[in-house]
């Protein structure tokens, strides 16, 4: 069974809450979260990346670092920016691109779920991206970046859902993105109850974005146990803040693929020693974004070209046939040496909302070869994680993004 649960939220004075919501904090680079508090100083990005106040010689870990994260929060609970509620509740948190909408259940998940595999996952994560998280929500205690969370679809859920959005929203305004965002705070005793039993009948809920985010707050949480025995199952550092939407709302978009160079070979071996394992088909200038499983794009040398690897060899388990599985196995290990490519510099990766004009960039800039593919599916996602199995990395990328500062889940010691 899922737990969730209504939380006690720390949200923004409704006229502001456009100019604090921010992307997540690994959407940018340390130059380019900058750059966004510079133009935004309002902007939660100033909290969640207080490293944008310091000259780069001073390292994004350091611990006066995470002190100003501090002393940044504590400033705006005490100006009025933020606001803490004064009983627990649910909210329901919709974002609507291009015309398509997904709404979640902004709430508190167990951390013992995440334990006993009740919140599956389906990626590595790295420790020290996790000790990063670990020092901020330690310094603030506080978890702001909510984890997204997924479900298979219930019908009763949909509908207390779509119930509650006939209510006046609490938040409704449109990002610099041009992402929809509304919130609204449910004020009703029956439907929380209800909420709480349909989730009581989930056999599971998945991460679907947000790992490092989950298993930092999870570690908090052991070492508070540790700290304060004596506080019970219920203490606030038990949970963890978490978005849940219904699996067929969502959208996942290509995590394609560059590299630095060829691993030695000319253009013309390259392309020789990839067609043992892929049919590769010329197409010219025109960029070229695959329609199905088992096709690639593949841009060298200013041409696109298509991939389609050959009949037999995609294997059969969920890992193995995922189009990022067999790009690896078959041609980024094999060909052009990328054994690890949760570690090795000469790869990077490139989330399909940026388009395929970033490929064709990076080629022409510092890149030597790039590859778009076709979408992760949903079903692959929650088949995996089904199977107890994971991902490669940069699998999913997710849109649109969950924006920080919107609900800050307080912990109590």
């Amino acid at each position: 069974m899922a737990v969730v649960k209504p939380f006690v939220c720390v949200r923004p004075a409704k006229d502001l809450v456009s100019q604090v919501a921010a992307l997540p904090y690994d959407v940018y680079d340390r130059k380019e979260a900058g750059q966004e508090v510079k133009k935004n100083p309002l902007s939660f990005l100033a909290i969640d990346r207080p490293d944008t106040f310091f000259p780069d010689t001073v390292g994004s870990y350091e611990p006066c670092v995470y002190e100003k994260a501090r002393e940044l929060y504590e400033e705006r609970l005490s100006d009025g920016t933020f606001r803490k509620e004064q009983r627990p509740a649910f909210y329901l948190y919709e974002l609507t691109m291009d015309g398509r909408s997904q709404t979640g259940i902004v709430a508190c998940s167990s951390v013992d779920d995440y334990l006993n595999n009740v919140i599956k996952k389906h990626e590595n994560t790295r420790e020290e991206k996790e000790q990063d998280r670990i020092t901020h929500i330690d310094a603030l205690n506080a978890q702001t970046g909510p984890i997204f969370l997924t479900y298979r679809p219930v019908k009763r859920l949909k509908e207390l859902v779509e119930l509650e959005k006939k209510t006046e929203p609490l938040y409704d305004f449109v990002s610099e993105d041009g992402i929809g965002h509304r919130v609204w705070r449910v004020e009703n005793t029956a439907w929380e109850q209800e909420m709480e039993k349909e989730f009581a009948k989930l056999p599971a809920t998945y991460i679907a974005d947000g790992h490092h985010r989950a298993a930092s707050a999870v570690k908090v949480a052991l070492k508070r146990r540790e700290q304060y025995p004596d506080q019970g199952a219920d203490a606030e550092f038990n949970f963890f803040l978490s978005v849940l939407f219904p699996s067929d709302e969502l959208m996942i978009l290509p995590y394609n693929r560059v590299v630095k160079d060829l691993n030695g070979r000319s253009p013309k071996e390259f392309l020789e020693e990839i067609s043992s394992d892929f049919h590769v088909k010329e197409l010219g200038t025109k960029a070229f974004s695959p329609g199905r499983k088992g096709s690639f794009g593949m841009y060298l040398g200013g041409i696109w070209y298509e991939l389609s690897i050959k009949d037999g060899l995609t294997p059969k388990d969920p890992v193995g046939a995922l189009d990022v599985s067999i790009l690896q196995d078959r041609l980024l290990g094999p060909v052009l040496g990328i054994g690890d490519p949760r570690t090795d510099k000469r790869i990077d990766f490139v989330g399909g909302i940026r388009g395929l004009s970033e490929l064709e960039r990076r080629v022409n800039c510092d890149m030597q070869v790039a590859f778009s593919m076709y979408p992760t599916s949903m079903e692959e996602l929650l088949s995996v994680a089904d199977a107890g199995l994971l991902m490669p990395p940069k699998s999913t990328w997710f849109e649109p993004k969950l924006r920080s500062g919107i609900f800050i889940h307080q912990l109590k010691e």
